[in-house]
């Protein structure tokens, strides 16, 4: 099956390198850049690493070789650092990015469309949620989905398997709504090996609203730091990206926190999601405290007036 990556900056290229790694979900992997230097240049970086994993064929392209992609992968668009969204008092956060991005998006989504109409479309971009929106009325078609909370669902589990001195794979929580500042961390609902999260770190005799406290701050802005240090957060969502290409590729139905327009709320959220052909098949709405629900309200308003501001800018 073929996978096309629009956007070869950082995550893009780290999305292309964790697939070639993953190997066997795809044969063929297309890069397309405007900067069509770039893409020729990590294409043939990446073809050269190829041999030591499962057969699959590298190559730069325009969007003419997009045709009959499975799917697409759109992480085209200024990032955090470039955008000016690095501000931990800004309350935007990554939607400060929204207005130019869905300018890129217009250009981009409509020859992807012409190009692969039946692919599925993943938007990685910053920030993903309202780019999605944005992606689907471009489209015209519901196979669109974003990478959601699915990143800030891993931190969650590092953060507190830190903490526990357990394996992250061994701790089941998750982070609903939108991928952003608004986020929802689901504390009533972690734990590890069905022993809630809250009574395990009283055990320890940590104390447990500063762990919180903590934990929220080191997720809500993890990106944040990442950039302070690199200048690109990229390693983690492109093994993310590439983890989801496959869960599409196989039709795995794998339940996972990504975002895909939900009927009820009316825009794009993360919540638990079934995920394979066709991107997105089931959405379900986790069990929640009222202070956690009271949160996703305030952060389905925050997406859907962010969503409005994209299709705005993207059809202007």
């Amino acid at each position: 099956m073929k996978v096309a990556i629009v956007g070869v900056g950082a995550v893009g290229s780290a999305t292309a390198l964790s697939l070639v790694e993953r190997g066997g979900s795809c044969r063929e992997i297309v890069l397309v850049d405007r900067d069509t230097a770039r893409a020729d240049a990590v294409a043939t970086d990446l073809r050269y690493a190829a041999p030591l994993s499962p057969t699959v064929d590298v190559r730069s392209g325009g969007y003419g070789d997009l045709t009959d992609a499975a799917v697409v992968v759109i992480t085209a668009g200024i990032n955090e650092k470039a955008g000016g969204a690095t501000d931990r008092s800004e309350r935007q956060g990554r939607l400060r990015l929204l207005d130019t991005n869905a300018k890129v998006f217009a250009d981009i989504v409509p020859r992807v469309v012409a190009a692969s109409p039946q692919a599925v479309l993943m938007v990685v971009t910053d920030p993903p949620d309202p780019l999605a929106d944005l992606t689907r009325h471009l489209a015209g078609h519901d196979r669109v989905f974003s990478t959601g909370t699915l990143i800030d669902s891993l931190r969650f589990r590092v953060q507190l398997a830190d903490r526990l001195g357990v394996r992250p794979r061994d701790v089941q929580a998750l982070v609903v709504g939108e991928h952003g500042t608004s986020e929802v961390l689901l504390w009533s609902s972690a734990a590890v090996g069905g022993i809630p999260v809250t009574e395990l770190l009283t055990q320890d005799g940590l104390p447990v609203e500063d762990v919180r406290k903590e934990v929220e701050n080191d997720i809500r802005y993890a990106n944040i730091t990442i950039i302070e240090g690199t200048g690109a957060s990229q390693y983690g969502i492109g093994a993310v990206s590439a983890r989801l290409v496959e869960a599409v590729l196989r039709d795995e139905r794998a339940v996972l926190p990504v975002a895909a327009y939900s009927p009820d709320h009316q825009v794009t959220l993360s919540l638990s999601s079934v995920l394979g052909a066709g991107g997105v098949q089931q959405t379900h709405q986790p069990a929640m405290t009222r202070e956690e629900q009271r949160a996703l309200d305030k952060s389905v308003r925050i997406l859907r007036e962010a969503a409005e501001r994209a299709i705005a800018a993207g059809t202007a």
